[in-house]
């Protein structure tokens, strides 16, 4: 058993064991850890597999966004676990056989084998090519106008969501910035002079005790 097959062996038994995890923690943010830690394993595995774009995809958008907004999420709920597993016995039936269905699709692939043993080769000349390059490539020469009309589409959308959620509120205290760009230092504070109020006491003259004492 050489190197890689080693790597693959454990990356996919701590992917199976996260995963099992992920169905039995009772603490709903342990879950989502354990959730991240599968998707981790599962992009070494394609790392392995010299599924490079598949794999650095899955770590930006799933670890660096969509989980960690799940986990944001589940913490600031207050999720009740006893009545979450009140309905987990009669829903037992039907998620058991999705489960061995699943388990029989994914056993009739691994015992059939792959046809494939290498990665395929692409480039010209017989070159290999990585296939995040041969994508980039392909992207930005055959489908550059798509994606630029994507591009400009999301864009649109980004801008619309952001003036939806910032329009103006009677409750709103934004201040408008061209005017705290203009404000000067004279504007901030201003010193006035001003009478007094209540006079000041008379001094009182010290008895003679008392300046005895000071004598002393």
């Amino acid at each position: 058993m050489d190197v890689k097959t080693g790597f693959f062996y454990l990356f996919s038994v701590v992917l199976l064991f996260a995963a099992f995890r992920v169905v039995t923690a009772r603490n709903p943010v342990h879950a989502v850890l354990y959730l991240m830690l599968a998707f981790s394993q599962a992009s070494a595995v394609w790392f392995l597999l010299k599924a490079e774009f598949l794999a650095i995809l899955l770590v930006l958008v799933y670890l660096g966004a969509v989980m960690v907004l799940f986990l944001f999420v589940v913490m600031m709920l207050d999720i009740g676990i006893d009545t979450v597993r009140k309905g987990f016995w009669k829903n037992f039936p039907l998620a058991a056989t999705l489960g061995a269905v699943v388990a029989l699709e994914m056993a009739a692939v691994l015992l059939s084998g792959f046809r494939l043993s290498e990665a395929p080769v692409m480039g010209n000349g017989g070159v290999p090519v990585d296939n995040a390059k041969a994508l980039g490539i392909l992207l930005y020469t055959e489908y550059l106008m798509p994606i630029q009309i994507a591009a400009a589409i999301l864009l649109v959308a980004m801008i619309a969501a952001i003036a939806l959620t910032l329009r103006e509120r009677k409750d709103s205290k934004a201040i408008d910035p061209s005017i705290q760009v203009r404000v000067r230092a004279a504007d901030r504070m201003q010193v006035v002079k001003m009478a007094a109020t209540q006079a000041a006491p008379a001094p009182v003259e010290p008895t003679e005790a008392a300046s005895a004492e000071v004598k002393k």
